[in-house]
């Protein structure tokens, strides 16, 4: 793929936003992929990728030792497409002369700290294309109105000094990422300091917890994989600590990554799902939710239960673990203690009952997953030019918009907060 250094902030006043065939709203994976893709097909255009991390970093925030990948390394950036690719995970362990000594790991299931560095390895390529630092504001038509929309004007700003600058392009791809999600009870109090998403916890946890021998007191909040890291991650990290996860579920439960299920993530499948009727697409993922949402690896699970039964050896009554597991709690609030600890306020889901937790928390990590609706905030000055003013997404990924409305060669395209139309296969 040709290449054209991205645009700066810093460089003179333009007459006129500078012009591309397409910006990418967003660098992470899908993006990443995307840039590979156009690279691979020796497509030549004019493409900026606009992100707002001042690097590339993947899940920053769960970078944990020993953490893995929960799915084949060979469904990686560009394999399932073109094998041939240079950008493939094998040809980065190749480049780092790390190949050989991989496959004695005998493993399909990468450390993620090691997944992360292939795709910033990948990234790498394409930085003169990348504006990283820049937060995406809105995307509006173009100012030609004349006729349909032929281009759209995308509004970013530097995270640093806030100055803001303006570039149009034919075709415009959203992939964002998810927004942080907390319970009901929590999220009017994002900006509490001692409520930590899990997104922000390899970070937080270190700068707000420095003493690894105290004895902190420290709740985990949810129910799936990441929840599941952070309780296992914190027994080590301060091991003089109380720690309690609490889930709404009667238990934690396992992923599902067996070969029939697993066909689920099958690139093929998307079409099938497409074309289903929303009450079945409905059904589709409600049935679907075991392997990726709400579950947790069977091998994590099974260290778990093992750190339980090593304290049930020693203590039959359980309130008195220092590693505790607590189900059927919904998180409704919290009161906060003159000392500035939270007690958590919690609901019983099989009765309702209402309880506070005797003791205050230091700190209150909560892994209960993503928000997929940023694209809505940011494509809002675009929105009355929708078919029937709605977010409906074609097969091929771009917004449906009404008739003569927007040119044929040109549109907006999503990625990443699909699956009400696409399926859970967009994980893959």
């Amino acid at each position: 793929m040709q290449t054209d250094r991205a645009h700066r902030i810093d460089q003179a006043p333009r007459t006129e936003p500078e012009h591309y065939d397409l910006v990418c709203i967003g660098f992470g994976p899908a993006s990443l992929a995307i840039a590979i893709a156009l690279h691979d097909s020796g497509i030549t255009a004019r493409v900026l990728y606009i992100e707002r991390q001042r690097r590339f970093v993947w899940h920053a925030g769960m970078l944990l030792p020993h953490a893995r990948m929960q799915i084949s390394f060979l469904k990686d950036l560009a394999t399932l497409r073109d094998p041939t690719s240079k950008f493939t995970f094998v040809n980065y362990l190749k480049s780092q002369s790390r190949l050989v000594a991989f496959t004695n790991l005998s493993t399909f299931l990468p450390l993620r700290d090691e997944y992360n560095d292939y795709m910033t390895w990948c990234a790498g390529h394409f930085a003169d294309n990348v504006q990283y630092g820049m937060e995406t504001l809105s995307v509006s038509p173009g100012k030609d109105h004349r006729g349909p929309v032929r281009s759209w004007r995308v509004l970013s700003r530097d995270v640093g000094t806030y100055q803001t600058s303006i570039v149009s392009a034919r075709h415009v791809i959203v992939a964002v990422g998810g927004k942080p999600k907390l319970p009901a009870g929590l999220s009017s109090n994002i900006s509490e300091p001692r409520i930590v998403h899990s997104s922000a916890y390899a970070r937080e946890a270190p700068r707000l917890l420095k003493e690894g021998n105290k004895a902190y007191n420290l709740a985990v909040i949810g129910g799936g994989q990441s929840a599941a890291e952070i309780f296992n991650d914190l027994q080590s990290r301060y091991p003089k600590s109380t720690i309690t996860l609490y889930t709404g579920a009667s238990a934690l439960k396992p992923s599902d990554d067996s070969p029939f299920v697993n066909e689920v993530f099958d690139p093929e499948r998307v079409d099938t799902f497409y074309n289903l009727p929303e009450q079945a697409q409905q059904r589709a993922i409600l049935s679907d939710k075991a392997t990726n949402y709400g579950v947790v690896r069977p091998e994590l699970l099974d260290r778990l239960y093992e750190t339980m039964y090593h304290q049930r050896l020693h203590q039959s009554d359980e309130s008195k673990w220092q590693f505790r597991i607590v189900p059927w709690r919904e998180i409704t609030g919290y009161v906060k203690d003159p000392d500035s600890r939270l007690r958590l306020r919690m609901k019983d889901t099989r009765y309702g009952e209402a309880t506070v937790t005797n003791l205050g928390f230091d700190l209150v990590f909560v892994g209960t997953g993503y928000e997929r609706n940023a694209h809505e905030a940011i494509l809002k000055p675009a929105k009355s030019l929708l078919q029937e003013d709605k977010f409906i997404v074609e097969r091929s990924y771009r917004l449906r918009f009404r008739d003569g409305a927007v040119a044929d060669d040109c549109g907006l395209w999503l990625q990443g907060c699909c699956q009400d139309t696409h399926g859970v296969s967009l994980a893959s």
